[in-house]
This record gives C-alpha cells, structure tokens and sequence, in this order.
C-alpha cells in the first residue's frame, strides 16, 4: 500500500480508502451486509495496509457507524493507526432541527457519531451536501468549533458546486476558522463533469479530491451485476449505457493488454489525477479489496489514459 497526504494537509491517508456505507442493516437496505459478513471484508483490507475508512451517519441510519467503529477498534492496536471519516447532513430525527447543517444539529450529530462510532475523535468530518436553510458562516462556525474542542481533526466537504465550496471556503479563510481539506465528489472514467469547474478549484486551492462511485456502480468493472447492489445500481442508474460503451471498450482494451481486471486499471486512472488523494471503494466481496488494492501498483502510460479519456461525452449533470 502507499500513502498520501490529504491535499495541503499533513493528515497522510492510504491511496484507497474503504467506504463503509456496504455495512449495516440489511432489514432496512436489502444489500448491505451486515457486520458478521463485513468482517472478512474489513480485515483483508487492513492486512493489506489500508487505514482510511469512510462512513456517514445517514448509513443504514447510524448502524454502518456503530459497525466501522467495531471493526476499526478490533483490527488497529491503536486509534491514532487509522483514518477514520464520516459525514452530517442528512435527517436522522424526525424532529425540525434533526437534519441540516445548523449549529444546533452539527452539535448533537457530532456527539451521536462519536457514541455510536466508540471513539472521542473523528479524523475527517464532512458535510455531506450544501444547506441552503442555514447560513454559511453559522455552519463552518460550528464546524471550527468541533476542531477546537478536539473532537474532530479536519474538516471535509462533500458533493457541492464549485460556488457552493468557494464561499465556503473562502467564508472560513476571512473569519480566520478552519476550512476544508478535501472533497468527496462522484467523479470516474464515465462521469467526468466534475473537471469542469469543482475539480480545477480543488487543485487550486490544494484540497485533496476523494472521488466516490470509482467504477462507476460496478459498469467499470466490467463485471456483470452478480451481487443485490450491483443489480440495484444497476436500475437505478441513470446514466445512459449508450453514452459510455466507448469508454468501456476502451478500459477492457487497456485491462486486457495488461492482463489485469478492468477494475484495476478504472481505479488507477483515478488514482493518476494529481488532485485525486484516494478513490473510496465500495466491497461486498473480497475479490474487490484485492483489485482496488492492486490498483495501487497500476501506472498507466500516457497513450493508455488518452486511449480511455478521448471517447468520453458530456453528460447531463447529474444533481447535487
């Protein structure tokens, strides 16, 4: 495994992080695993030197947090051994103030994180989408107020326009508060509209880009839809297969000239972005911690990520 620092931070994380949201509660999302399956998982990724593991709140409704923090707390001898990630945003009361970036809910979500994740600190908190009922500065206010009480280390942002994560930014720069570090966004060889404007900012401004959905739902895998997710992603896509074939074509055509999985070689041209820190990777199965393992040891040639690059088209945005 290899490691990076996350953007212009010192915080060093591994060059694929785990995403969690696959554990939880499979009464209430038909595919996630729940934690006696998730721990073969987990631990193949830990042996294989991964430390960056990134959950949220809203997963499975708290459970995919109460799952990492087991896990994490069973596989590293030591908390400060791992990277630990999750997010506040979405509603998880059904009260007015249970959702949302207001002060008063990045309080109490904060405290419900760390409870249900058994930890008194969280390495990277992100806001998991734009509020536009609350006002900026009372968001990266509070948020700046968690680093200095010690229970969060950095600060991240999620899915967001360009404006969106200027103004925040930029609204904690002139307070003098703690800005972010990174952005997690969906961005992969078949969804590219991120380098529009949201991905040149980052570089720009040195914020460590984590892209999530790197195979964008298992289609850069070149897998067919073999597990629940995969078939529910799958319908639920709303990406037209007809405007990426070229591109698959392309990424099977550069796998098999390698002889390695296509899965391999669609997260090394993510992992080949200068911005990009380290692509969050989904497992249900453990064949899929070794590809995106392997994926690390990939390095593409020029011809080979122009070969992938040039068929791509634009795409309708999808929403933020």
């Amino acid at each position: 495994m290899l490691y990076t620092r996350l953007g212009g931070s010192g915080l060093r994380v591994s060059r694929i992080a785990l995403g969690m949201m696959s554990y939880g509660d499979p009464a209430a999302v038909s595919w996630v695993l729940p934690e006696e399956r998730a721990e073969p998982i987990v631990r193949r990724a830990v042996e294989a030197g991964v430390t960056f593991f990134d959950t949220a709140d809203m997963y499975s409704t708290g459970v995919s947090e109460q799952i990492t923090g087991r896990l994490l707390a069973r596989f590293f001898p030591r908390r400060d051994d791992y990277v630990l990630a999750t997010k506040v945003f979405y509603p998880m009361t059904p009260d007015p103030n249970g959702r949302g970036l207001s002060r008063k809910h990045i309080m109490a979500a904060v405290d419900a994180s760390l409870t249900r994740l058994g930890t008194d600190h969280i390495d990277l908190y992100q806001i998991h989408r734009w509020d536009d009922g609350t006002p900026i500065d009372e968001t990266m206010s509070a948020l700046h107020d968690l680093v200095r009480a010690g229970k969060v280390r950095y600060l991240g942002a999620s899915l967001m326009r360009a404006w969106q994560l200027a103004t925040a930014q930029f609204t904690a720069r002139a307070a003098g508060w703690t800005g972010f570090v990174s952005m997690q966004t969906r961005y992969n060889l078949v969804y590219r509209e991120e380098e529009r404007e949201v991905l040149p900012f980052c570089a720009d401004q040195g914020l460590g880009v984590l892209p999530y959905s790197p195979l964008a739902r298992g289609a850069l895998a070149a897998r067919p839809a073999s597990t629940p997710r995969s078939r529910a992603d799958a319908a639920a896509s709303r990406t037209p297969p007809e405007n990426d074939r070229d591109v698959l074509a392309a990424v099977r055509a550069v796998a098999a000239a390698r002889g390695v999985p296509a899965a391999q070689v669609a997260l090394a041209w993510t992992m080949a972005k200068p911005m990009v820190a380290a692509p969050i990777v989904g497992a249900t199965r453990p064949e899929h911690v070794d590809d995106a393992v392997a994926a690390v040891e990939v390095a593409l040639t020029a011809d080979e990520l122009t070969s992938m690059e040039a068929p791509y088209r634009s795409h309708e945005l999808l929403p933020y």
